[in-house]
């Protein structure tokens, strides 16, 4: 799959540190994902529990498969760097699932079709690519800790939520989480990577938010399920 990169595709000064220039040529990727049927539904908080829990599930299927490739990446010494353990979201997944369809959820966890689209990308690119596995843990863990943080929030606020339900969203081993994106964009301005290398990561993580956002909107139907009963 190849996503379409925005026009402005350009025209940074060649001295840009490069996490700025990936993060001005995917905004509109990132955008793009925050407008499906599904997530309006879901913030404005006409979706029963069992609907936010379709949402948990696709996670837990991504992360699944990014987390492993996190070990699999660990020796590496540049994407290696990446892996930290106070990012893993598995867990609180499992958890967060446990608490909203009980101790039978895995059979109620189905991936989509669109997230299982998402799973083969990062098994065909994250295991034996360093830089293509950076692309999507960038793409999921940056999220998570920015507009993430505020999505928690207000999922927590509209249904009633403490922790039970929301651990997905709560970094606990990261207290101060601008202090820890600084770092991890510096990082990415070291990655011995050559300007041919930095465009493939930039069209990486532009197909990971293209993946993001078929998933999110695979859940469309979802919504419109649990809004016609």
């Amino acid at each position: 799959m190849t996503a379409t990169r925005p026009e402005a595709a350009s025209a940074a000064a060649p001295d840009t540190p490069f996490s700025t220039r990936l993060r001005e040529r995917t905004r509109q990727g990132h955008a793009g994902a925050e407008h499906s049927g599904y997530m309006s539904a879901l913030t404005s908080g006409e979706l029963p529990l069992e609907g936010y829990a379709a949402l948990a599930a696709q996670q837990h299927a991504v992360y699944a498969v990014l987390e492993e490739a996190g070990d699999a990446m660990r020796a590496d010494p540049v994407a290696g760097l990446f892996v930290a353990d106070e990012l893993r979201r598995l867990g609180a997944l499992e958890a967060d699932l446990a608490f909203l369809l009980g101790p039978g959820w895995r059979a109620l966890s189905a991936p989509t079709a669109a997230t299982r689209a998402y799973c083969a990308r990062l098994r065909e690119v994250c295991f034996d690519w360093p830089a293509g596995f950076v692309a999507h843990h960038y793409t999921r863990y940056l999220g998570d800790l920015s507009g993430g943080q505020i999505l928690g929030t207000l999922v927590a606020r509209t249904y009633g939520l403490d922790e039970d339900g929301v651990r997905f969203y709560r970094f606990e081993q990261i207290p101060k989480p601008k202090s820890f994106k600084d770092r991890y964009r510096a990082l990415l301005d070291a990655a011995p990577w050559d300007g041919q290398e930095q465009e493939r990561v930039i069209e990486e993580v532009l197909v990971a938010y293209d993946h993001n956002t078929r998933m999110l909107a695979s859940l469309d139907d979802v919504a419109r399920a649990l809004l016609r009963r």
